[in-house]
């Protein structure tokens, strides 16, 4: 009889300790291994009245949201059950010795092709906030993102009061048209990429858009409770501004560092960005509901998706009737910035600082071995024989560069051929380290837009300490590019309007308590200054997070060597890498 009790007794300690990991994450020793299936499938999702078939993790859209704690190791096994070639990117991880699970397509992996599966097996080593993960091919992450949610160690905390509540709020775009063909067929006329038919806030357009009322993003709350939000900006092309009515929040994380908190009513976050603030709901709110919202900032010269999406943020009052069925009508729309607010945006990424706290340091680097100077922007590539272009002046085709290099994509991975020494007609390691031809970066536009293409990286001693001014440039249209670092987090130690200059802003820098984030936007018309430490042995993308840039050759490769102790090596690819 003991023995029977005790068996049950066993069982059920099993089944409380699997329930407990999967429902509350927070609570589990930190150290584990979390595995994740992922299972990539076709499914029909209606939103805006009209029915398509998408690609999704798990048939979830936003897909499902991974959780683990620091030092725990993830173990994701992805399974591609559709016709498209796919790669997933765990954005923001920096991926210790672990590259070939990052997972931009023929960089760090060839993609993982119909009916084939691969195991993405990492360590999550000294980071803890908020990241996501997303499809990193094509415009594939239109649909295949989710959040990445890691707690700090079991028995540490946060260096803020713990929230009553943590929700993840992800901003993305929604196309009715398959988002492949849109973008395929721009490559093709070489004309900008159709914009998408409406923003989403947790894959939800809102009541602002046709048709969709009922499917609204409802944040539900508690009078004077602490929320602590944790914002993505998943959308594919367009910086967003984001304000809920008579509300401040608090920022207190970016990109899964923590920063000084500072208030504010209204955010800016560019695509790859996250933000955790604090909210605190009013004691006695005057009524039920209040509006969120968020619309782009653009300053470019090409179409965008000019709308505004909606969510409700409603108060559970037990004095008042349920509030399930939200009226949109008499309900004020948050005041946002205009949607060219630059100075507006400067203010606001000027703001940000590092917690630089004895637990938290800002290890910036003080001493520089290699400085980059690196023009970022659009340009153009001539139109083929015999075809009609409808890029710049209806002659040519749009295309995006790094000091005017843009980057094709090798037909086999990068970091492949850089392991197994076969660098022979995949890449060159000539990438210039200033532009071959300098000019006015924020005046006048030059006659000649072309960009030079090729594949070509920059190679890193393992430990250099690295300082790149990113310089925006007027070609085509001065505008913010957000910048996104794979494998490291960097420093942004100057930011400012127009062309940078070398002998008097370095001397602006801060040193102190520069904010350490991943994805950066290069101010429109003007310059940011970032450093790191290349500490990471593989192969790293560094590329403009929007995807039409992206998609426009507006990235490069750092390729950093091994260090010579056994930590600091890349590893042997594991066996069931994707062959191209």
């Amino acid at each position: 009889m003991s023995a029977f009790v005790f068996s049950r007794l066993s069982i059920l300690c099993a089944i409380f300790y699997i329930c407990s990991i999967t429902l509350f994450p927070e609570s589990v020793t930190a150290g584990i291994t979390r595995h994740y299936k992922f299972d990539i499938r076709l499914k029909n999702v209606t939103r805006l009245c009209k029915t398509k078939t998408i690609v999704t993790v798990n048939g979830k859209f936003p897909g499902p949201r991974v959780v683990a704690r620091e030092g725990d190791r993830l173990v994701v096994r992805v399974v591609n059950h559709v016709s498209n070639n796919v790669s997933l990117h765990w954005h923001g991880i920096r991926q210790v010795q672990s590259g070939w699970a990052d997972g931009p397509a023929y960089i760090t992996q060839c993609p993982i092709q119909t009916g084939q599966s691969y195991v993405y097996n990492f360590t999550i080593t000294g980071q803890r906030g908020t990241l996501w993960w997303h499809a990193h091919i094509s415009w594939m992450r239109a649909t295949l993102y989710g959040p990445l949610i890691i707690y700090p160690q079991h028995n540490a905390s946060y260096p803020f009061a713990k929230p009553h509540k943590e929700v993840p709020i992800m901003f993305g775009e929604w196309w009715n048209a398959d988002t492949e063909a849109v973008i395929n067929q721009s490559l093709v006329t070489g004309a900008g990429p159709n914009v998408s038919d409406s923003y989403t806030i947790n894959g939800l357009p809102g009541p602002l858009y046709n048709c969709s009322a009922k499917d609204t993003f409802k944040l539900k709350v508690k009078p004077g409770k602490t929320y602590m939000l944790r914002i993505i900006n998943a959308a594919l092309n367009d910086d967003l501004f984001f304000r809920i009515a008579n509300h401040t929040m608090t920022i207190v994380e970016a990109d899964a560092s923590y920063v000084k908190p500072f208030e504010r009513d209204t955010l800016l976050i560019a695509p790859g960005q996250t933000t955790n603030v604090l909210l605190k709901t009013q004691p006695n709110p005057p009524q039920t509901t209040f509006v969120m919202a968020a619309r782009p900032y653009f300053t470019g010269q090409g179409t965008f998706d000019n709308s505004t999406i909606a969510g409700f943020l409603v108060y559970d009052l037990h004095n008042l009737p349920s509030s399930d069925n939200v009226p949109s009508k008499n309900l004020s729309i948050p005041t946002l910035p205009p949607i060219n607010a630059t100075s507006f945006v400067a203010n606001f990424s000027n703001k940000f600082r590092a917690l630089a706290s004895e637990k938290f340091p800002a290890n910036v680097p003080r001493n520089v071995d290699k400085h980059f100077f690196f023009t970022v922007g659009l340009g153009s590539n001539p139109c083929p024989k015999n075809q009609r272009c409808q890029g710049p002046n209806n002659s040519s085709k749009f295309s995006a560069s790094v000091n005017n290099v843009s980057m094709i994509l090798p037909t086999t991975a990068l970091l492949q051929s850089y392991f197994f020494k076969k660098s022979n007609g995949v890449y060159t390691t000539d990438f210039p380290s200033f532009p071959l031809v300098p000019f006015n970066y924020t005046g006048a536009p030059p006659n000649n837009t072309n960009v030079s293409n090729g594949t070509k990286v920059v190679v890193l001693p393992f430990n250099t300490s690295v300082e790149v001014v990113l310089q925006d440039t007027s070609i085509l249209g001065a505008e913010s590019h957000p910048l996104h670092l794979h494998g490291h987090n960097f420093y942004v130690v100057g930011q400012g309007i127009g062309n940078f200059d070398p002998k008097k802003d370095p001397a602006k820098y801060n040193l102190v308590d520069p904010v350490e984030r991943n994805t950066i936007g290069v101010p429109s018309g003007g310059w940011v200054a970032i450093r790191f430490l290349a500490d990471n042995p593989g192969a790293w993308l560094m590329h403009c997070h929007f995807d039409v840039h992206l998609s426009w050759g507006l990235r490069m490769a750092w390729i950093v060597l091994d260090g010579e102790l056994p930590s600091q090596k890349l590893l042997p690819p594991p066996a069931d890498l994707p062959k191209c």
